[in-house]
């Protein structure tokens, strides 16, 4: 039994929860994923998990072993790397979460160059507006935006960004130009289902909030993109979800002298787990093109706080 990859699997299985979830994560049967535990066990003379109808959990002893040996497999993981040197590149796999639009205007248009720089290295990328379970899909490193829950992770904050009422000039041919907030009650708001409908506006430092109203609401920011790039009416966004179209001109900026709510980009990690080099550069590279973006006047923090 190959005693390296014998950890590797327990420490899967128990991110995982599950054999089957383990083995679809490490591409192999999920036999071989029990006979590896099982020749682990027999090999350590303990018992690692305990296994009941809601999944597997690890035993005391087998806590200790898996914290232990994820320690030791990162570590080895960093010292093939620094052995390599930093001229070799990264290698193996790197599993990233992001929001489907953000990712596609401005993440996979420059993985290129990236890829380029570490030509031993594959990245897959889990395209979903949600949030989801870090450990549970084998995650490197998400890309948030917003609001952190979780207070588990690790997060990096690498961006802010800001956001604006947002419109086609069609629309706003058609419906007028807004020049309050209040005025936002009479035209038709294409509601993000993420975000409230009632919007915070400041200036001067007075507050004001105005709950807006529409006969559209969609679920994902793709379709947010598509009902306002069709006409239909105005929204709240980041200025990332229509960079491309901001500086074209096919949308613009409404209320302008009106501030809302910043936005941050957060770079989160899984908890109790170290950063892997991997996930670290590709978090720089990240920044690096947040950073590239600044006609978007995007301020960027490196700074790292627990979420």
């Amino acid at each position: 039994m190959d005693r390296y990859q014998a950890m590797a699997t327990f420490i899967r299985v128990v991110d995982t929860g599950s054999f089957s979830s383990a083995a679809r994560q490490l591409g192999v049967g999920q036999p071989a994923v029990s006979k590896t535990i099982a020749q682990l066990e027999a090999r350590l003379q303990v018992s690692l998990l305990l296994r009941s109808t809601h999944g597997l959990t690890p035993t005391e002893a087998g806590q200790n072993f898996y914290e232990r040996a994820r320690n030791a497999i990162q570590e080895a993981d960093e010292a093939e790397l620094a052995a390599k040197g930093a001229g070799a590149g990264l290698s193996g796999r790197l599993r990233v979460s992001a929001a489907t639009t953000f990712a596609r205007l401005h993440i996979i248009p420059e993985l290129p160059r990236f890829l380029a720089d570490h030509p031993q290295l594959t990245v897959e990328i889990i395209l979903d507006d949600r949030m989801i379970d870090l450990v549970a899909e084998g995650v490197d490193i998400s890309l948030r935006m917003g609001t952190l829950a979780d207070s588990t992770a690790i997060a990096r904050k690498i961006a802010t960004g800001r956001r604006s009422v947002l419109a086609t000039p069609a629309y706003l041919k058609r419906a007028g130009m807004p020049r309050s907030p209040a005025d936002l009650t009479n035209h038709e708001a294409i509601i993000y289902s993420q975000l409230s409908a009632a919007w915070s506006f400041r200036r001067d430092g007075a507050a004001v909030s105005v709950s807006v109203s529409g006969r559209l609401k969609v679920s994902a920011a793709e379709g947010l993109r598509a009902a306002v790039l069709a006409d239909m009416g105005l929204t709240i966004a980041s200025d990332w979800m229509f960079a491309p179209e901001l500086e074209n001109g096919a949308v613009v900026r409404v209320l302008e002298a009106w501030s809302l709510p910043i936005i941050d980009l957060w770079a989160v990690f899984p908890a109790g787990r170290m950063m892997t080099a991997k996930a670290r550069q590709f978090a720089d590279f990240v920044e690096s093109i947040m950073k590239a973006a600044d006609k978007s006047h995007i301020e960027v923090s490196g700074s790292f706080r627990p979420s």
